[in-house]
């Protein structure tokens, strides 16, 4: 009796609540595709928003550790969202992430006890240690006082130290679609 029922209830229910409640139900997500400078914002499989960005400066590869300029790849969560005097706004990020780690400690970069600290931060939802040999301080960013010097540079060069940038306005808007939480896919 409620198999038959249900999906008449789910109908019922498809018409009574609005199509924009309905598209809220289905959380925000990022995809930085590092190839093509690109940060889409998507609700589902839907590309709400696209944006083009400037990446670390240290060349195609994936970060390794702390001062190599590079943008990492994998899948991570926006942290905190705060104001910032350098880049205008930042959201941060919770780099490294698990993979990165073990691949540090299978490479012996960290110790198994950093690695356990990592991967307790994960567990617990809690931003990991900023302080190891992998780095910190990875996020989305703006590029801070706007001139038209660093407007150039910023649609020319990737020149950031791994985060990943956008222009001031940019990044005021996409704060308005994200949250503490929210997944960010970083891909090549």
């Amino acid at each position: 009796m409620i198999k038959r029922i249900l999906p008449f209830f789910l109908l019922f229910t498809m018409v009574l609540i609005p199509s924009a409640t309905l598209a809220n139900v289905v959380d925000i997500s990022l995809v930085v595709s590092r190839s093509t400078h690109t940060l889409y914002v998507k609700r589902g499989s839907h590309v709400l928003k696209r944006y083009k960005v400037a990446l670390g400066s240290g060349g195609r590869q994936a970060k390794m550790r702390e001062g190599d300029g590079r943008t990492p790849t994998g899948k991570y969560k926006i942290m905190q969202i705060r104001d910032s005097d350098r880049f205008h706004l930042f959201m941060q990020l919770n780099y490294p992430n698990i993979q990165d780690a073990k691949r540090a400690l299978i490479e012996k970069e960290i110790t198994k006890a950093e690695y356990n600290v990592v991967l307790d931060a994960h567990i617990f939802g809690v931003q990991p240690p900023q302080n190891l040999v992998l780095g910190g301080a990875i996020g989305i960013h703006g590029i801070g006082l706007e001139s038209q010097e660093k407007i150039k540079i910023h649609q020319n060069i990737d020149w950031t130290e791994g985060c990943i940038a956008l222009r001031n306005a940019e990044v005021e808007e996409l704060s308005q679609y994200v949250k503490v939480g929210t997944e960010i896919h970083i891909v090549d």
